[in-house]
């Protein structure tokens, strides 16, 4: 009010005098006012725009975006909710080291028109983040888009539907909103005035330096939270998980002290504090610990007395001289580090640094305990990612190089520990660890010869060991794997692999097995005779030993030499036995799955029936997990293509469970099991047993699965089920809206799911009706779209159904009309003998109409023809003749009617 006085006092004495110039001074003044006036509201606009968020209106806003929520079509979104449901005593769901950054809480929020935002509301505002990751389902905080005021206005821009129907519900949602808010002010103005009537002299100076401590406090605080106070709210996530839910609600309503601060509050609570810390100097830290007494108390009651005792110890670690550190270490591995207090708490107070950093140091004692302790809470997702941003991996990596064997195997254990996702993989290869852990495999050397007891063998074992285990954690990368290739180690694992050391061939085994999935290991496999010592430890009595040669097994058998070695070298009987053990799941799904692949040669499948493999398999078809169905799925599918074996499937009960299997959802288990049941359905009474269990509909139904896999091979299945079931045609008609289904599929853009279609088809039009029912729903038009390609199986299949479809009505001349014909033409100059029977057969079918011929004639067809004339296939020699023939009678009828 002072300032709007002075002004009005300016303004009498300009307005006293009468003459011009003070006219003017007083629109000059005016004008200036006006000015100020304007500066202010413009300066008020651009503050309330930097309006920090806090946790309880975030709070507030979610809780009432829940309330207008649901499936229905004037909800503003189909779902909301948080990522954790953990909130600390603060108000705030993010974990302590991301508050540090103003994060509050993160939340998946569904709109009606897009997909599911994974959102994180800060301090700072709301913003857009990278989602949940693949590997341990952990939150992706980088920021990936623009900071909006609050999740309203996030949501507005996100989604059209949510701000159409946020404009309906805005009264309603604002009046909420004010219900809520009001409640958290009075309280405050109730307490603040007797407290500033009971104030005098001293009493407000004394007020004013703790609001100031206070101010300060609360800075710190929302910057950095203090490291006991991390511990408590850890621990606490840690023991509510142990508490029963509903207590677990209860306990937590009475943690919320005094009324939450709004957001313009809030804002000007942190210009002040910014202001007051720039005047004032930092506190002592028993100044600050004297701030939260409440917590403390809180904290000393839940944490465990090993904490306490971990903290010291660390400080002794930070402070202490060369034997102090050194005991204060040994004290530490005597806790049990495997419990994730413990881990926490050494990672909490800043042990993790000063463990990292005595990495540096020339004195082995410190590094030998400092990597036995960082060995021990690596185990921990969270530590393992604490490591690699405190750069822990560079120093390890130069470790390596040491002379002293402990020190190495300690700190390739820890690279193996470490090393489970992707960052960290990079890490290891780019600060040249590949290398470094290939050179420690050479340590090896001497473990093929048998087991001596001098001390100094056992060690090289174990270096080449801890080597092969850091290699198998880093192997999981495409680029690591190129990266061990290339530094040697294959050669070195070769040798390691003749060892009797059972603890030194899992992990050497185990790389393998991982590498193997990349051709060019398959190719320097073979080249190192590989196989015949995987098939060797495969009679070895450790379980995990079986587990990991047989899926190193099942990676090679993509290639016949390999599956050949496994046979020659007695590794299917081996194999076959493995199956009676079923208690194992993690070796069966192995065992099974080397099978399969083994499976894919014929004589592979000769060995398994005289090994009683297939009635085993027969009998796992039932109380499985999926990992080991999609295996003995997929085995049978193999073995199932010899009639033998489709005959002992029938008879020891296998078509039912077959069947039921189709039902499922996981996907390469309904690849396979499509596969089986279109193998097993080429034997008649097979196919009687599928038709009555209902087992056709489900093939067809599969037609409708998003994945192009499953729809092919669902597809492949039903020809021979169309092909040998009694009454096909009025089979395949009773299943409603079935025919256009298959029609349509051919918009297709998967060349696999277009050749099994048109394989379908061409079984569908067998029967006349179905031919009729499949033109009207466009097929003509359709195939004719499809010929100009280059694929040899989609034409072999294309030029069949075309064929077929040639037999009814004008679809000849339709197929002429729509460009069909010319593109056939070029098929026979394919190298595929089948390709060629199929166009021959197609273009005689299509040569019955004049035009067609000219076409065929035209575009070269005659010369090609006469070539195959001369074929050994029976069926392509009349086919080519019948074109030729009826290409030669329209001549010869031309040139009749020409002269008549």
């Amino acid at each position: 009010m002072k300032e709007d006085t002075s002004t009005v006092n300016i303004l009498d004495k300009v307005t006293k005098g009468e003459d011009s110039e003070n006219e003017i001074k007083m629109k000059i003044a005016r004008l200036l006012s006006q000015l100020d006036l304007h500066l202010l509201n413009h300066y008020l606009k651009h503050i309330s725009l930097e309006i920090s968020l806090n946790p309880t209106s975030v709070k507030n806003d979610i809780e009432m975006l829940k309330n207008f929520s649901g499936k229905g079509e004037q909800t503003v979104l189909e779902s909301i909710s948080y990522t954790s449901d953990y909130e600390f005593s603060n108000g705030c769901r993010a974990p302590p080291w991301r508050q540090i950054h103003g994060e509050i809480c993160y939340v998946l929020v569904k709109p009606h028109d897009v997909e599911t935002l994974c959102v994180t509301c800060s301090a700072e505002g709301v913003f857009l983040n990278g989602g949940k990751t693949d590997n341990e389902g952990e939150i992706n905080y980088e920021r990936k888009g623009e900071i909006y005021k609050d999740l309203v206005t996030f949501l507005k821009e996100k989604s059209a539907k949510f701000s159409e129907n946020m404009s309906k519900q805005e009264k309603r949602f604002s009046d909420e909103k004010e219900k809520k808010e009001p409640t958290n002010e009075p309280p405050e103005k109730e307490e603040a005035a007797p407290v500033q009537k009971a104030l005098t002299g001293s009493g407000k100076r004394t007020l004013e330096k703790n609001q100031i401590n206070f101010g300060k406090s609360q800075m710190t605080k929302r910057l950095e939270p203090s490291l006991s106070w991390k511990a408590t709210v850890r621990f606490k996530e840690y023991r509510s998980l142990l508490r029963d839910p509903q207590e677990e609600k209860h306990r937590r309503r009475p943690e919320r002290s005094g009324p939450p601060v709004k957001p313009g509050r809030a804002q000007l609570v942190r210009k002040s504090n910014e202001k007051i810390e720039e005047i004032i100097s930092e506190s002592s830290s028993e100044s600050e610990e004297g701030e939260e007494p409440l917590d403390r108390q809180e904290a000393n009651a839940d944490l465990p007395s090993e904490y306490w005792q971990i903290q010291k110890l660390v400080k002794y670690l930070k402070g202490g001289n060369q034997t102090a550190t050194v005991i204060a270490l040994c004290s530490m591995k005597d806790f049990n580090l495997a419990q994730e207090t413990c881990q926490l708490a050494i990672r909490d107070v800043g042990g993790l640094e000063v463990l990292i950093n005595l990495l540096d140091t020339d004195e082995v004692k410190c590094k030998i305990g400092s990597l036995k302790i960082l060995k021990e809470i690596s185990h921990n997702p969270q530590i393992r990612r604490n490591i690699v941003d405190l750069g822990g991996l560079p120093v390890m990596v130069n470790t390596l190089d040491s002379p002293h064997k402990s020190l190495k195997c300690l700190a390739a254990e820890t690279i193996a520990n470490v090393a489970k996702f992707r960052r960290a993989r990079q890490a290891v290869r780019r600060y040249g660890g590949i290398t470094k852990l290939v050179a420690l495999l050479d340590c090896g050397k001497s473990s093929a010869e048998p087991a001596q007891s001098s001390l100094y063998d056992a060690r090289d074992v174990e270096v080449a060991r801890c080597g092969a285990l850091a290699l198998w954690s880093c192997s999981k990368s495409y680029t690591n794997k190129e990266a061990i290739r290339k530094a040697g180690g294959i050669p070195l694992l070769a040798r390691l692999l003749k060892t009797s050391h059972e603890n030194m061939l899992i992990p050497v085994v185990g790389t393998l097995q991982e590498c193997a999935s990349e051709e060019n290991y398959r190719a320097a496999i073979k080249a190192e005779r590989i196989i015949e010592n995987l098939v060797k430890n495969l009679n070895s009595e450790n379980e995990q030993l079986q587990e990991h040669c047989a899926m190193a097994i099942y990676q090679c058998a993509e290639d016949k030499e390999t599956r050949d070695l496994v046979r020659l070298h007695g590794g299917l009987k081996r194999l076959a036995s493995l199956l009676d053990n079923t208690d194992n799941k993690e070796r069966l799904a192995a065992v099974t799955g080397a099978i399969w692949k083994c499976s894919i040669s014929k004589e592979n499948v000769t060995k398994f029936r005289e090994y009683k493999a297939i009635e085993t398999l027969v009998g796992l078809l039932t109380d499985q997990p999926e990992e080991v169905l999609v295996n003995v799925v997929g085995a049978l599918g193999e073995c199932c293509q010899d009639y033998e074996n489709r005959v002992l499937v029938r008879k020891c009960g296998g078509i039912p469970p077959l069947v039921n299997l189709l039902v499922g959802v996981n996907q390469a288990l309904l690849v396979n099991v499509t596969k089986a049941v279109g193998a097993c359905a080429v034997e008649p009474e097979s196919m009687m047993i599928i038709d009555r269990l209902d087992g056709v509909r489900l093939l067809w139904s599969l037609l409708k699965n998003p994945h192009p896999e499953v729809k092919a091979s669902a597809a492949w299945a039903l020809c021979p089920c169309i092909q040998n079931t009694k009454d096909a045609g009025e089979m395949v008609r009773s299943f409603v809206g079935g025919l256009e289904l298959v029609v349509n599929l051919l918009k297709s853009d998967n060349k696999e799911v277009l050749a099994s279609v048109c394989a379908a088809i061409t079984n569908i039009a067998n029967d006349q009706e179905n031919l009729a029912v499949i033109t009207d729903r466009g097929v003509v038009p359709l195939l004719s779209k499809l010929a100009n390609t280059n694929n040899d199986k989609l034409r072999r299949h294309l030029a069949e159904a075309i064929s077929r479809c040639c037999m009814w009505g004008r679809n000849r001349v339709a197929f002429g009309e729509y460009k069909a014909v010319a593109p056939l033409v070029h098929y026979l100059k394919s190298d595929d003998p089948n390709v060629h029977r199929a166009t021959a057969q197609a273009l005689y079918q299509l040569s019955e109409d004049a035009d067609n011929c000219v076409t065929i004639h035209e575009n070269g067809a005659v010369k090609l023809l006469l070539d195959m004339v001369g074929s050994t296939d029976q069926d392509l020699q009349e086919a080519a003749a019948g074109c030729i023939s009826n290409i030669r009678r329209l001549a010869l009828a031309t040139e009749k009617a020409r002269y008549t």
